[in-house]
């Protein structure tokens, strides 16, 4: 029975994978959320960057911090612009957490993954960057666009840019 389950890389993918997300969540809100500042230096990062792209591309920027888990980015001027509040649902830790699982998960060589999952969570991270650099851009010109573009545009592609990865690490790395 056990070597049956074994074999079946699908179902061995979704209890590796589970087994891998409790021990996540576990580790996250046990011990790195409370006692690091792994969600504020994220937040950080992607607020200052933000804002250095914002400059690079000639517009004025401000930034606000309310407390280090919820801070501003934005561009000075336009129509009643609000900025872009980062917190720590927005600084894709989670998205960290799940791209990296994914790998693990899947069949493969541990040199290989050693590899690829930083270089993953480096373009997550970049494109999460540029996700708030639009945001702030979308906010500037026309703030009524900006939820649908936060909750739907920029949804879909953040996790269309997971997907294509994984697909990646699928097609080129697994044994499968």
């Amino acid at each position: 029975m056990l070597s049956r389950v074994k074999q079946n890389i699908v179902l061995m993918f979704f209890l590796k994978g589970g087994l891998f997300y409790i021990s996540w969540i576990i580790l996250y809100y046990y011990l790195l959320e409370p006692k690091t500042l792994l969600d504020e230096r994220i937040i950080t990062h992607i607020v200052h960057v933000s804002a250095w792209l914002l400059k690079c591309f000639g517009y004025s920027t401000f930034e606000e911090t309310r407390d280090t888990t919820f801070q501003l980015v934005g561009i000075v001027g336009g129509s009643n612009n609000p900025g872009v509040w980062i917190g720590t649902a927005c600084n894709a830790v989670s998205l960290f957490a799940l791209f990296t699982i994914f790998i693990i998960a899947m069949p493969g060589s541990w040199k290989n993954k050693m590899w690829f999952i930083p270089m993953g969570l480096l373009i997550i991270h970049l494109a999460n960057i540029l996700r708030v650099t639009l945001l702030a851009i979308i906010a500037y010109v026309n703030v009524n666009y900006l939820n649908f573009n936060h909750t739907y545009t920029f949804t879909i592609l953040t996790y269309s840019i997971i997907f294509i990865l994984w697909i990646w690490w699928v097609n080129k790395f697994s044994k499968t």
